[in-house]
């Protein structure tokens, strides 16, 4: 099964640089924009490959950062860059947002403490159930965890159960010919629109027919889209200058926000230094703010009016890599290097970027992904002992308050199905939803009850303690469930379904952890290669109010997939 691909790889000099190259590669841009060359294939059986994949989307590739410039990769193809740092770089004091492109290399080890129970591996919390922190990170002590977006413990879901959970197809789009591998990231859903990026554009849907109701060109493809909308429908972007020649990046300096209710872009922002527009990784929307970061530092802008609220400064020893958005704003902000370097987790005014509180990681962690910033709780492939390229081998439970750690969860690939990106895409984790204290998190497959047929479980842990709950949520004998979002108190998940069954939408009792089925799909042919080369871990997967939409991530150019037919959305509704 062909898999999406590594993280983007060349872009231009950063102008913060204190040495000429400094955290680039010299090579000019190559092929497809380190983006796969075709997107996943339907495989036999009940939507997942029966094989690990021979290619982890988010993977790191082995070595990847952990060095002065890797150099390895896909044969044909040159090394990812390194981003190295001045010797003995000092970290500065919380304050302001001082960026300036740092990198700090792998030196952690953590320990991991299995048992097994269910037929599948569990992991214990790493440094017990006490609350007490973990004696590998700089924390004073525990704290207190807010409540999630959705609405927390005392909030109520709004899904309701249709008369009729059976689907119908509502709607597909097919998926544009492209001159290479091109992003489509980027859907959104209101009470108002499905929108979806294409090909340098943007286009609004009506959520039931899928008639078109608008589209925003863009000047080139999409980088980054955030899945964080405003109160008031409001979204952001990263995209290029311009549509690249094949092989080749127009750099992602385009930031714009984007009214998906009306269908007008508000407007669209650069950062330059000097005459050098900078290279943005990532985008998010915390309240009204629009947050951007990468190599060369992080900047802000005002939602409604793109004002700028900061921007990197050159010389700065630290800067930000990226941003956690949604209820509150996370900035991940790495200072130092080598051994020494060390990762700050800062939760900031989003008007002022004042930094409310900090939590530094353990020096050598590279990489960390925000799953949630209300209560905060950070992820991380600690010294890669995930094994399996997921970026998720321990989670980090932090006082949003006082930045004090709360405890420290290990999650080892061997046992659980999450994935962050954790690279340039910091809010890229699936498998894995926070609310009301708590975190959902997949497991991996294993052998169910009948001869032959494999299941996973959602797991619950509590955020203050560190340990299970006791809470499952089995999936079936040959049904996968993947967690996609919080309602109210309330897990909603998506059931990928044997060969004779359609995939499915469930909700799960925050309390009592019952499943109801909000939505079922049909069984036929054509909408199981759907559900197959558009499962959570390769696809944007929206549901809300008895419709569930799917949809690509990647256009590619013709002749690079086998499929005969495929679709950059395909809309499901109830009442089938």
């Amino acid at each position: 099964m062909t898999q999406p691909p590594p993280p983007p790889p060349d872009q231009p000099p950063n102008p913060y640089a204190q040495q000429p190259g400094y955290g680039y590669p010299q090579n000019s841009p190559q092929p497809g924009y380190g983006h796969p060359q075709q997107p996943p294939q339907p495989q036999p059986g009940y939507g997942y490959p029966q094989q690990p994949p021979a290619q982890n989307p988010y993977a790191q590739p082995p070595g990847y950062g952990y060095g002065y410039g890797y150099q390895g990769g896909q044969p044909g193809q040159p090394g990812q860059p390194g981003h190295p740092g001045p010797p003995g770089a000092p970290a500065p004091a919380p304050g302001g947002r001082n960026n300036a492109a740092l990198l700090i290399v792998v030196a952690a080890v953590a320990a991991i403490a299995l048992i097994v129970g269910g037929g599948i591996w569990y992991a214990k919390s790493h440094g017990g159930g006490d609350g007490k922190k973990d004696d590998t990170a700089n924390s004073d002590g525990g704290g207190t965890g807010g409540q999630d977006a959705n609405g927390g413990k005392n909030g109520k879901g709004t899904e309701k159960v249709p008369a009729d959970t059976t689907s119908k197809v509502l709607f597909q789009v097919p998926l544009p010919t492209a001159k290479d591998t091109t992003v489509t990231a980027g859907s959104w859903l209101t009470d108002k629109v499905y929108a979806k990026s294409g090909i340098a554009q943007i286009t609004g849907y009506a959520p039931d027919s899928g008639a078109k109701l608008w589209t925003i060109p863009l000047s080139g493809p999409v980088c980054r889209a955030t899945g964080h909308v405003s109160a008031d429908g409001r979204t952001a972007v990263v995209f290029q200058p311009r549509t690249p020649a094949k092989g080749t990046t127009a750099g992602c300096t385009q930031v714009a926000a984007i009214d998906l209710n009306t269908g007008r872009k508000l407007w669209t922002r650069t950062v330059k230094s000097g005459d050098v527009p900078l290279n943005f990784d990532n985008v998010t929307v915390a309240q009204q703010t629009v947050a951007v970061g990468g190599s060369s530092g992080g900047a802000a802008f005002d939602l409604a009016s793109g004002t700028v609220r900061w921007q990197p400064k050159p010389g700065d020893s630290c800067y930000d890599a990226g941003y956690g958005g949604g209820a509150k704003l996370v900035a991940v902000r790495r200072c130092g290097s080598g051994d020494t370097g060390q990762l700050h987790i800062q939760t900031l005014d989003p008007v002022s970027g004042k930094v409310l509180s900090e939590y530094k990681m353990t020096s050598g962690i590279d990489y960390a992904s925000v799953v949630s910033t209300d209560p905060l709780v950070v992820a991380a492939d600690v010294n890669n002992s995930a094994g399996d390229g997921s970026g998720f081998s321990d989670v980090f439970s932090i006082d949003n308050r006082t930045g004090a750690l709360r405890t420290r969860i290990s999650t080892p690939g061997s046992s659980y199905a999450a994935r962050c990106d954790g690279v340039y895409e910091l809010e890229k984790c699936t498998g894995v939803v926070v609310g009301g204290d708590r975190m959902y998190l997949a497991t991996e497959e294993h052998d169910g009850d009948g001869d032959g047929t494999r299941t996973n479980e959602i797991v619950a842990f509590d955020l203050a303690t560190g340990e299970q709950t006791g809470q499952r949520a089995d999936a079936g004998n040959d049904y996968t469930i993947t967690p996609l979002r919080m309602d109210g108190p309330d897990v909603i998940a998506y059931k990928n379904a044997p060969y004779d069954k359609g995939a499915q939408i469930v909700s799960i009792d925050g309390g009592s952890f019952k499943e109801t089925k909000l939505l079922e799909n049909p069984a036929t042919t054509a909408v199981k290669a759907v559900e197959t080369s558009m499962s959570p871990e390769y696809a944007e997967v929206r549901y809300s109010q008895g419709r569930l939409y799917l949809s690509a991530e990647y256009a590619h150019a013709p002749g690079s997939s086998a499929s005969a037919k495929e679709y950059l959305v395909t809309a499901f509704g109830a009442g089938g």
